[in-house]
């Protein structure tokens, strides 16, 4: 298994223009999803991989068959096709910078973008290895391409070495993970693993079987537009009132000021005016019982609004996105341990945390499927500052070997 092997693939990946759209209701969300799967079947056809099956919503499965008598379980790893709609993932011009020297990156000098590393000092820990960044108009895609590329690779380097034992491996690639739908459709029983791992983590060494407790919470205020040289008394303008009922969350709850297990209010959008202003928000803990209690509070806000400016000013619709899938994990730690002594193995040290964040992973253990999550390898994933090393790319492809190989093992 060669760096480049990896690099090529991944940078081929994010060729594809593969974003997600929340608006447009259907699966996958973006035609370039299906595109990319569609190349993704081809390849996993031509390295031998069999029982290749793409669906009509773009869910994409394969098997590696097992090589060995001994019963093993069947395990899975798991990747999405989706970049975050988060920022542009069109006409993405990757470039590598081999030997990384330790000093900033201009990434664009024509319109001056500079990854600086005040700013980003986790990438001096990648001083004299290769990285690879953005022209700094878009995101790269590492989040998940460079875990697909993991994938693929290490499925193509044991059929590659058949002195490899093994059992039976499924993979698996989903479309709309960013958007909160990867596993929506996600068919379990068809994959038919006794476990998976998906390959969506951050840096090298992450190893995660705990993510927040989520849901999204739309609140509309309704005003009433007059004249404003007219208004007193009459006019009941919605931004303020939607401002107020910013004003009234916690204000050091909010992404920006937590981090570990702390959970957070976080406001993505405002559209509004007089007439009418929609805040959405997403609503985050990895404790259950404080997510609940961070729900019931946004509801006793919005009835302290309409108390004041009159019943039916303001109202609220909250939609549970995903759970901790710790709870669904913790009973069965081998899966975890096995990943762990995978690492070591490859001479990565585990680092074990929460996911600030969800996984396809947390909304599969739920359905049946406990699916801790394994780094792929990238840094700053949804904007244009994001950079993988190949060298966290081909340790993840190396970690996915390790688990499989130990597996049989055992």
């Amino acid at each position: 298994m060669t760096v480049m092997n990896i690099a090529d693939r991944f940078l081929k990946y994010v060729s594809f223009h593969t974003t997600s759209d929340s608006e447009t209701n259907l699966t996958p969300s973006t035609p370039g999803q299906m595109v990319f799967a569609q190349f993704l079947a081809e390849e996993l056809k031509s390295i031998g991989l069999s029982d290749v099956s793409l669906d009509s919503n773009g869910y994409l499965m394969a098997t590696l068959p097992a090589n060995t008598d001994k019963k093993v379980p069947t395990i899975g790893f798991i990747s999405h096709v989706d970049t975050s709609p988060d920022m542009s993932g069109k006409n993405i011009k990757p470039k590598i910078i081999y030997d990384y020297d330790g000093n900033d990156i201009l990434l664009n000098e024509e319109k001056l973008i500079v990854l600086e590393t005040s700013t980003y000092p986790e990438i001096l820990q990648y001083k004299g290895q290769d990285v690879i960044v953005t022209d700094g108009t878009t995101l790269l895609g590492a989040d998940d391409k460079a875990g697909i590329a993991a994938i693929v690779t290490a499925m193509e380097y044991l059929i590659a070495n058949p002195d490899i034992k093994h059992g039976k491996i499924r993979v698996g690639f989903t479309p709309d993970e960013e958007i909160g739908r990867g596993a929506h459709l996600f068919d379990v029983e068809k994959f038919g693993a006794e476990w998976a791992y998906t390959i969506d983590g951050g840096e090298i060494g992450e190893l995660e079987y705990e993510n927040f407790n989520a849901a999204g919470a739309k609140v509309t205020f309704h005003g009433i537009n007059v004249h404003p040289g007219y208004a007193k008394c009459k006019m009941k303008n919605s931004i303020r009132i939607a401002n107020q009922f910013i004003s009234m969350l916690p204000r050091h709850e909010t992404p920006e000021h937590t981090e570990g297990y702390e959970g957070f209010y976080h406001l993505m959008s405002l559209e509004g005016t007089v007439e009418t202003t929609t805040l959405n928000y997403i609503i985050r803990d990895h404790d259950r019982d404080r997510f609940e209690r961070r729900k019931k509070e946004m509801t006793h806000l919005v009835n302290k609004i309409n108390t004041e400016f009159g019943e039916n000013t303001a109202e609220i619709e909250i939609n549970d996105q995903y759970y901790n899938m710790r709870e669904k994990v913790e009973p069965l730690m081998h899966i975890v341990d096995l990943a762990a002594e995978a690492m070591r193995e490859a001479d990565v040290e585990p680092n074990i945390k929460p996911i600030r964040g969800g996984t396809d992973g947390s909304q599969l253990s739920f359905k049946g499927l406990p699916c801790p999550n394994i780094f792929a390898g990238g840094h700053n994933f949804h904007g244009r500052f994001e950079y993988v090393p190949i060298q966290s790319m081909e340790k993840s492809s190396q970690v996915i070997i390790n688990i499989i190989k130990n597996l049989a093992k055992k």
